[in-house]
């Protein structure tokens, strides 16, 4: 269980917080879409959530621990827990899928062997279960430089499966894609949510993609929450003050 309690964050310089008083409690088998306009908090969030920005008041806690209180090694195994997916993909373009994948595992290795790329029988058996998986069995040995949009973003998703995850986090993984391979990598996650169990929490623009997918819509504004339920219940009036106005589906 994830729960952010009174988490405010003050960027420095910022005349005002990216995140004020946010009150969320995330519970497992829970597959939520966070929508809200750009500069809104939603990768703010997600960020406090992975241990990469410092809450500056209240406490983010993961099954009832502080993780301001955790040590750095701690916060690091917590990290090395939430699988990550972005944007942009940050892939190596010139590895192949395989050693993009393998990556995934770096946080569970000792750096010697991640700096030499040595990787034992049963994690490349490992990896290459993940590939079928994401349907990308016939590709391991294509350097990621040659796949698709949707292909890198599905090796993304695989790289973040090798982590053996208890959470899934999204920060826009299909903004840059179309709409029939966005749909078909939110179909990809949510079989993988399913199987896995897992928390998901994707932040997304798509409107229609969050109401399809999401058992649960949360709608950021100017760092605040102000729609917090089922995606059933989000109606054009909650997207207009999550948006300030209603958004094209």
């Amino acid at each position: 269980m994830i729960e952010l309690k009174d988490v405010t964050v003050f960027y420095p310089q910022a005349k005002e917080a990216a995140l004020k008083n946010v009150n969320l409690t995330f519970e497992r088998g829970e597959f939520i879409c966070v929508l809200g306009p750009s500069g809104a908090g939603k990768s703010t969030m997600i960020r406090t959530i992975n241990a990469l920005q410092p809450v500056s008041e209240g406490k983010v806690l993961i099954n009832g621990e502080d993780l301001s209180k955790l040590s750095e090694n701690k916060r690091r195994q917590w990290r090395s827990r939430t699988g990550m997916i972005f944007q942009h993909f940050h892939l190596i373009p010139r590895l192949t899928v395989e050693q993009n994948i393998l990556t995934g595992l770096f946080g569970k290795r000792n750096a010697i062997s991640n700096i030499l790329g040595l990787f034992n029988a049963s994690e490349i058996q490992k990896a290459n279960e993940v590939l079928r998986q994401v349907g990308l069995e016939q590709m391991t040995d294509r350097r990621v430089e040659w796949l698709s949009g949707g292909q890198k973003q599905r090796v993304g998703v695989a790289r973040a499966l090798m982590q053996e995850p208890e959470v899934f986090l999204g920060d826009e993984p299909v903004a840059s894609l179309d709409p029939s391979i966005s749909r078909s990598i939110f179909q990809l996650l949510k079989n993988i949510h399913e199987n896995e169990d897992l928390i998901t929490l994707i932040n997304v623009h798509d409107v229609f993609l969050a109401k399809s997918f999401a058992t649960r819509v949360i709608g950021l504004s100017d760092g605040k929450v102000v729609f917090d339920n089922s995606p059933e219940t989000l109606s054009a009036e909650n997207l207009e003050t999550i948006y300030g106005s209603t958004p094209q589906d």
